[in-house]
């Protein structure tokens, strides 16, 4: 029997704008694997970025469930789920959201002071994200004094300090050129396959999502499979 970290059955999500009501997310259903890299594709408006929203627990569906390994997150308290998402659930940004005040350490370290972590329990997590993320020798430089690769580096890292079961990725590569994306790819598979961690992300770039297990499309708010692991000829996926 499988074991699915994430399940969503018929969320839904609208909007009014004046006396239209907008459905960005109609009826999706979603299980994931442990271990799975599943990739959401879409246009602009499609409804993808905001059902990951839902999925992370970041924003309220009008309907249906979400459940990560086993909880309906859309019944918990907003303190249960600030817990919840503390401990099992990373959120990679596309803008990198670091705070400009803090350093690269501080901002990576954000979530272990939110979660209450003991002192130094996160120091060998901290040491080898670091490593792998080549940013052992930024972590006292401000956002600023960072790259715009180093900066989602530090955001990657501040997403998986705590070791969560499962990331969502939200255009992680967007703002970054060619090398730096696909630079960001690998090392967020190579973080994946160490921790043994589920990826769920949006992207826009095929050839990122081309490496995922399953992906997904998103057009108006209706999600479906366009491609599984089982699809050994990995065709062609029609350009939007």
């Amino acid at each position: 029997m499988n074991r699915y970290i994430l399940q969503t059955e018929s969320v839904i999500k609208q909007y009014r704008q004046y006396d239209v009501v907008i459905t960005a997310v109609n009826r999706a259903n979603l299980k994931v694997e442990e271990g799975e890299f599943v990739a959401i594709i879409g246009s602009s408006g499609s409804g993808k970025s905001t059902f990951l929203h839902i999925c992370a627990g970041l924003d309220k569906a009008d309907a249906g469930s979400v459940k990560i390994r086993g909880e309906d997150i859309t019944k918990m308290s907003a303190d249960a789920l600030a817990r919840f998402r503390g401990n099992n659930i990373g959120f990679i940004f596309q803008k990198h959201n670091l705070i400009p005040q803090f350093t690269a350490l501080e901002n990576i370290l954000i979530p272990t002071i939110m979660c209450n972590k003991p002192d130094g329990s996160y120091d060998e997590n901290l040491r080898k994200l670091c490593d792998t993320l080549d940013i052992s020798d930024r972590l006292h430089h401000l956002p600023s004094e960072l790259s715009g690769g180093q900066q989602q580096r530090v955001a990657i890292a501040r997403a998986l300090i705590n070791m969560p079961q499962i990331i969502f990725a939200d255009e992680p590569t967007g703002n970054l050129d060619r090398a730096n994306a696909d630079e960001v790819l690998h090392l967020l598979l190579k973080t994946k396959k160490a921790l043994g961690q589920t990826l769920v992300m949006v992207t826009h770039d095929l050839s990122i999502a081309d490496h995922a297990d399953r992906i997904f499309r998103m057009d108006n708010g209706n999600l479906e499979l366009q491609r599984d692991y089982l699809d050994v000829t990995k065709k062609t996926i029609d350009t939007w």
